[in-house]
Parts: C-alpha cells; sequence; structure tokens
C-alpha cells in the first residue's frame, strides 16, 4: 500500500463513520430523503423577473439598442438572404453543384453517394425544412470559422492566450449542448437567431483547437528556413504556416460542421425551424412515420456535410484533369457487366478531361487553364440556373415523393401488436416485457435507494469520500459543495431520477459494448464489421436515435434509455478494442511463453493493461448519456430532462434554466470523478 493511500487512510475511516451515522439518522431518528425547502435559492424567480424586464426594454435598453439587436439583426439578415437563396435556386443547380464538388474534392462514388443524400431531402418532401436548416448551418458554420480560425492563430502564436482559452474550450466541449440555448433565450428571445448564436458557440471549440495544433505540428526547421530568408512574421503566417497547417485546419471544418449540425437540431425547441422541428412535432404527435422521414433527411444531410469536408480537408490540389476513380469495389471487377461499365466511365471521364484541357489550350490563358474545372462547372450551373428559372423548376417535384411515411406506420401498428408482447414457450418477451423490467428491477430499486434509503446528506457525502480517494482534499470538497448546488437549485429528487436513468444507460452500454470491443480487438473481421456501423452511430444527429426507439418501446423513461445506448456505444467499443490492441507485446509474449490460456492472457494481462483506455471509454460513456438527458425528455423520459423541454416549451425559463444547470452540475461532478479514476488507474498500472 502506497504512502498516500495510508495517510489518507484516518480520513476515510472518519468519514465512513460519519456515513454510518448519517445512515442511522435517517433510518432511526428523522427523515433526510427530501432536500429542505428552505434552502431552495429560488433562482427560477429572478430569471424569469429579468425575461420579463428583457421584454419590456428590448426596444429601450441601450445594452439591447446598441449590442445585442445590432448582433440579432445582422445575424438575421444573414439567415433570411441564405435561406431565401437555397429556396430560389432551382433543386437540379445545387443538386448539380454538389455532385461537381464532390467530383472535383474526391471521385465519383463520393459525387454520386452526396447527390443521392440531397435528393432524398425532396424525395420525402421536406426541401423547404432541409433549406431551412442547411441556411442555418451555413451561417452558423461560417461565423464559427470566421471567430475560431483567427483565435486558433492567436493561440499558436501566444501561449498565454492558449492557457487562457484551454479552460474555457474544456467547459464548452464538457456542457451538454441544451446548455448553450439557455443564455441565448435570456438575451434574444425565441427564433432563429438564438439557435444560430448557440451553434455557433458549441462549434467553436474544434475550429480553435485545430487550428492551433495545425499551426504548432508545422516543421520549426521550415518556418526557420523562411525566417532565414527574410519573411515578416506575416509571410511566415500566410505562405508557410497556414499552407502546411491547411490539413489539420480543413479536419477542424469537418469537426465544427458536425457538433454545428448536432445542435441545430436540439435548436428547434427554441424554435428554430427546419427538419428539427418537423422531428420534434411529429414524436410529441407519435408520427414515427413523419419523424423517420425527417431523421433520414438529417443523417443523410450529416453524410453529405461530413463526407464532402472530409474529402475537401484531404483531396490532392495538384493538376487540373477529371479523375473517375472505382465506382465498384475491386472484388466485383471480375464481373464482364461490371467491368464494360468501368471501362465506359473510364473513357467519359478521359474524354471529358482532354476535352477541358483542349478548351483551355485555345483560349491561351494560364488562368483559363489553371482553373478549366471549374469555369466549365459555372457554365454547366448557369445553363441550368437559366433553364430552372425559366421552366419553374425552384420547387421540388411532388409527384416524385417515396412514400416512407404510410409503410412505416403499418409497420408501428405491426411491431405495437406484435414485438411489444408475446409468448415464447413458458416466457413472456417483447419490448413490453424487457420495459417493465428495466422500469420494475432496474430503475425503481435505483430511485428508492438514491431518494429513500441514501437520503441527499449521504450522497453528497459519498461523492465528498470518492473525490478524496481518488485526487484529494481539493476535489472531495468542490465534489460535494458542487453537488449541493442541485439541492439549492430545487432539482435534488429529479436529479436523483436522472441518476438512476444514467447508470442503467451506462450499465447495458458497457455491458454490450465492452464484450463488443474485446471481440473486436480479437478478431480483425469483427473489427471490420464494427467499424462501419460505429461511424454511422457517431454520424447521425442524437435527435434521429428517438425515432426507432419510439417504435418499439412507445414513450416514457426506457426509450430514452436505449436511445442513450445506441449513441453511446462507439467510444466505449473504440477504446477498449485500442486499449487492448496496444497493450504491451513484449508482457502478452511473455505470458504465452508461460503457457497463459487465452482466456487467462485476456484477463490477467490485456484487460489490466487497457485499463487506462477502457476508463477513458466509460468516461466518455458516461458524457455522452449526460448529453442524451434532454434529448430524452422529448419522448417523456422523467427527471431534468423532461423539466427542461417542458420550461422552454412552455416559455417558463426559470424552470428551463434550474434544470440546465442541474445537469451540467451533475456532468461536470462525474466527469471530474471518472477523470480522477481514470488517473488512478494509469498511475497504478504503471507501476
Amino acid at each position: 500500500m502506497s504512502r498516500t493511500v495510508k495517510n489518507k487512510r484516518p480520513y476515510l475511516l472518519l468519514g465512513l463513520v460519519l456515513l454510518v451515522a448519517l445512515l442511522l439518522v435517517h433510518h432511526w431518528l428523522t427523515d433526510l430523503s427530501l432536500f429542505p425547502e428552505a434552502w431552495d435559492v429560488q433562482l427560477r424567480e429572478p430569471l424569469d423577473t429579468f425575461k420579463q424586464w428583457s421584454i419590456r426594454n428590448q426596444t429601450t435598453h441601450p445594452i439591447f439598442l446598441y449590442f445585442f439587436e445590432p448582433i440579432s439583426d445582422a445575424i438575421d439578415f444573414a439567415l433570411r438572404r441564405a435561406e431565401a437563396f437555397l429556396l430560389w435556386l432551382p433543386w437540379p443547380v445545387l443538386l448539380a453543384a454538389v455532385f461537381l464538388t464532390a467530383q472535383k474534392a474526391g471521385n465519383l462514388r463520393l459525387a454520386l453517394l452526396t447527390s443521392f443524400c440531397l435528393l432524398f431531402m425532396g424525395l420525402v418532401g421536406l426541401w423547404s425544412q432541409s433549406m431551412q436548416t442547411l441556411a442555418l448551418m451555413t451561417v452558423s458554420v461560417l461565423i464559427s470559422l470566421l471567430i475560431g480560425i483567427p483565435l486558433g492563430i492567436w493561440a499558436a502564436r501566444n501561449a498565454k492566450v492558449e492557457r487562457r482559452l484551454r479552460p474555457f474550450l474544456d467547459a464548452m466541449q464538457t456542457m451538454p449542448s441544451f446548455v448553450y440555448l439557455i443564455p441565448m433565450v435570456l438575451f434574444f428571445g425565441f427564433a432563429r437567431v438564438p439557435s444560430a448564436i448557440a451553434t455557433i458557440i458549441y462549434a467553436l471549440p474544434p475550429a480553435i483547437r485545430l487550428t492551433t495544433l495545425g499551426i504548432r505540428e508545422v516543421d520549426r526547421e521550415t518556418v526557420e528556413a523562411a525566417r532565414a530568408f527574410g519573411a515578416t512574421p506575416r509571410q511566415i503566417l500566410f505562405k508557410v504556416q497556414l499552407p502546411l497547417a491547411l490539413p489539420t485546419i480543413m479536419a477542424g471544418v469537418n469537426q465544427t460542421i458536425m457538433m454545428a449540425l448536432g445542435i441545430v437540431v436540439i435548436a428547434a425547441l427554441i424554435g428554430a425551424g427546419g427538419l428539427g422541428k418537423v422531428v420534434l412535432d411529429a414524436l410529441r404527435g407519435l408520427d414515427v412515420g413523419l419523424a423517420l422521414e425527417a431523421g433520414l433527411a438529417i443523417v443523410f444531410l450529416a453524410v453529405l456535410l461530413d463526407r464532402l469536408s472530409e474529402a475537401i480537408a484531404v483531396r490532392n490540389r495538384t493538376g487540373a484533369a477529371v479523375e473517375n476513380g472505382r465506382l465498384f469495389p475491386k472484388s466485383w471487377q471480375t464481373n464482364r457487366l461490371i467491368t464494360r461499365l468501368e471501362a465506359g466511365l473510364d473513357w467519359l471521364y478521359t474524354s471529358s478531361g482532354r476535352m477541358l484541357d483542349r478548351l483551355a489550350s485555345l483560349s491561351r490563358s494560364a488562368f483559363v487553364m489553371r482553373h478549366a474545372y471549374l469555369l466549365a462547372s459555372l457554365l454547366l450551373l448557369g445553363t441550368l440556373l437559366w433553364l430552372g428559372r425559366a421552366l419553374g423548376w425552384a420547387t421540388f417535384p411532388a409527384d416524385w415523393r417515396l412514400g416512407i411515411q404510410e409503410p412505416v406506420d403499418t409497420a408501428v401498428i405491426w411491431v405495437r401488436d406484435n414485438l411489444f408482447e408475446f409468448e415464447l414457450g413458458p416466457f413472456l418477451v417483447g419490448t413490453r416485457p424487457l420495459s417493465n423490467f428495466i422500469i420494475i428491477q432496474l430503475l425503481d430499486p435505483l430511485d428508492r435507494l438514491l431518494q429513500e434509503q441514501l437520503s441527499w446528506p449521504v450522497i453528497i457525502l459519498l461523492v465528498g469520500l470518492a473525490g478524496y480517494w481518488l485526487s484529494g482534499w481539493r476535489l472531495a470538497v468542490g465534489g460535494a459543495v458542487v453537488l449541493l448546488g442541485i439541492g439549492l437549485l430545487g432539482m435534488w429528487e429529479l436529479a436523483m431520477v436522472t441518476l438512476s436513468q444514467v447508470i442503467v444507460a451506462v450499465f447495458f452500454s458497457l455491458l454490450i459494448a465492452i464484450p463488443l470491443g474485446v471481440w473486436a480487438a480479437k478478431r480483425d473481421g469483427v473489427a471490420a464489421v464494427l467499424r462501419p456501423i460505429l461511424d454511422f452511430l457517431q454520424t447521425i444527429p442524437t435527435f434521429v436515435y428517438l425515432v426507432p426507439v419510439v417504435m418499439l418501446f412507445n414513450v416514457g423513461r426506457v426509450p430514452g434509455i436505449m436511445a442513450s445506448v445506441l449513441y453511446a456505444l462507439p467510444p466505449a467499443i473504440r477504446l477498449t478494442n485500442l486499449g487492448i490492441r496496444q497493450a504491451s507485446p513484449e508482457a502478452v509474449e511473455a505470458a504465452q511463453a508461460f503457457g497463459s490460456t487465452g482466456r487467462q492472457l485476456l484477463l490477467k494481462v490485456q484487460l489490466p493493461l487497457a485499463l487506462p483506455s477502457i476508463m477513458a471509454g466509460v468516461n466518455q460513456t458516461v458524457m455522452m448519456v449526460l448529453a442524451m438527458v434532454v434529448i430524452a425528455g422529448m419522448v417523456g423520459g422523467a427527471g431534468l430532462g423532461l423539466e427542461a423541454v417542458n420550461g422552454l416549451a412552455r416559455n417558463q425559463l426559470g424552470q428551463g434554466i434550474e434544470a440546465g444547470l442541474a445537469i451540467v452540475i451533475l456532468a461536470v461532478v462525474i466527469d471530474r470523478l471518472l477523470l480522477a479514476g481514470a488517473a488512478r488507474t494509469s498511475v497504478n498500472g504503471n507501476r
């Protein structure tokens, strides 16, 4: 036993004695299960009062007239112009623009994929809503990059700025996305503008971090060579550092886009409109067919933006010739029909490239020769624009609509009649028995344990003891005091309901993820099969997880838990797989040399060595489950999520902010304890 642990032992024993004393008082003398109402700071009342004040003074007070209003007007102008342009643009023009951009950035396969993603939005009758979401995305991401990239450059060139920004960026990436909506509603009301501003702030961290990282990773010798040739700091930045850092910066752009899409959908709670509003209204009305259509449109928009931005980030910018790439996998190339089709596509692309080169050479202009593909694309788009406006192609053809909604609603009825409950021999199985088992055997006992049997002072003391054992006095006192804040907000009982749901969701996530991660580490084929599934689960926005679980479990606490499990699986699987694969080869070979079986090797060597990585996966799993709390509230998940959703839906801002702050406190306390546990595990593993 280490000296540090021995020094802590008296205080830990004293804490355990106090814990037992509190339990005896609670069960024998006085009931401590309810947090004292007299301690409630009543935060919602001043918040609601401030909201009423802001409504009354929006047209008169200087802070609104000269600060908030100009910001709001500028963003609203940009949003309206972007949305009006996208809706004015004939749909074939936008489709062709996406195809040509993807073709230039990647290949034909990417061009067809992104074009289908865009086409799907029209085929399900959601073209205008998709353009609204795309307009909000475009404006928000551009503003995020206009702020984030300069800040990233400044942080890369000034260590003090980077140190001061780091805690803010850490906090921004820790807080659930819902929390960003709360202050925006206070100052900007309900509509698209607060949604855009919340999206801008939420999407900033990756743009700043990856810009800083990219510039700092530029080879020092290259910078010194430029400085030796007399380059000014500005020339070094624009002609050396930024070009070399561009791949990393573009990766930050990709992450910014995906984070922005994640919160744009949640922003439907405060009136953002677009696809998020369609999903939200459909879920509230239990219209699963419409929710699935809108959810798939969101998925395809995410895939389009993700693949296109990723391709632009990694594309080879040398040469202007049009490239085809392989449309079908190599294993299909033995098929005669596939071979002929590929040969035809190669001829088409080679001919197009030669024609572009010939036209460029005839012009005898270096600019035309350098930008032949761009100019030809603009000519094609201009022709399509003229035809589209002349022939009335502004709206997507209604008779092209895919009939997804009706079959899905029929399937929901079938699921309700056949999968909710049925007999399998002597057992009653189905989603309803599973739901009842989770509620009766897991959630209700946990609720009783946290609220009735342990009581609030015991839980706060347990957090303090855990913090002291894992790290020290700072985490112990900080964790206990911060957790006490939940009670002072009047949210203790709801927080315990949420905590019980988080515990159950994390339990199921790890029960599935760790064995799958071990299996993937042992079998390359399993890892290859899991990779696209995990990529898909990490790409789709959180809203979309609600659609299948509502189909299977209706509404309530269980569908929120199941959605959280799906959302939280990827990091735990990936980090378990990574941890086992990176286990020390020398230790593995030594264990094998001593005759260890495969099971002994896994349990006594690989898993202990992989424990720090697995603990990091547990941390990520818990935080992702907490990020789904508000989303789960939209389908009847009890606790803080439902309180926050109801607060915003009923325009009761104080209630929504109290619930949001309680979620943040819960997330921060759990995050710090898990980080301390992971650090302790890593230290013990290195001894």
